[in-house]
């Protein structure tokens, strides 16, 4: 997907966009253009939910969390702005989902997928979380870049904004408030 149509999907971010009124440091577009080719390759952000087995994702997502710990800690400049920033609340989002699947000492397994119920309920739910979390942070770092993503991950991004989402300023056409 090409990053302008990625910028469109972007709502209620206060984002600066790539080319407009900044341009990112050369380390910082080199990271986040690794951050991203590196994300693109981890079907666990992607794949059919059922095709997932939790094993995998759990060692996909630890990699993950790790490969995004050393590109922070190569950055130059304040931890707290911009891309150290986005990396840091993507790194949170992989913590979260290990947290959740991995709570009272017990690993979701293959087995308990298989048997349906809580822990199949509790996995698919962090996993859905943790993709919007990435989804969104990808979003930014191709906006804030001048990054394509690859169709695959483009799939996690936040939806595309139309002229009929709102707050009904078209035309009586939007969402409707409850009162």
């Amino acid at each position: 997907m090409r990053f302008k149509e990625i910028v469109t999907r972007l709502t209620g971010f206060s984002v600066p966009i790539f080319g407009v009124s900044w341009n990112p440091p050369e380390p910082h577009v080199a990271v986040a253009r690794r951050v991203v080719s590196f994300l693109e390759d981890r079907r666990v952000l992607y794949n059919p939910y059922d095709v997932e087995v939790p094993d995998h994702c759990v060692h996909s997502i630890i990699e993950i969390r790790g490969y995004l710990t050393d590109e922070i800690g190569k950055l130059p400049g304040s931890p707290d702005a911009g891309l150290p920033q986005t990396l840091r609340a993507m790194r949170a989002g992989c913590r979260k989902f290990l947290d959740t699947v991995q709570a009272d000492r017990g690993q979701i397994t293959v087995r308990d997928m298989l048997n349906g119920g809580t822990q199949s309920w509790i996995f698919l739910s962090a996993l859905g979380q943790l993709r919007n979390t990435i989804g969104t942070h990808v979003a930014v770092l191709a906006a804030q870049h001048g990054l394509d993503v690859e169709k695959d991950l483009a799939s996690i991004l936040p939806p595309a904004v139309s002229a009929d989402d709102g707050d009904g300023a078209h035309g009586g056409r939007g969402r409707r408030r409850s009162v």
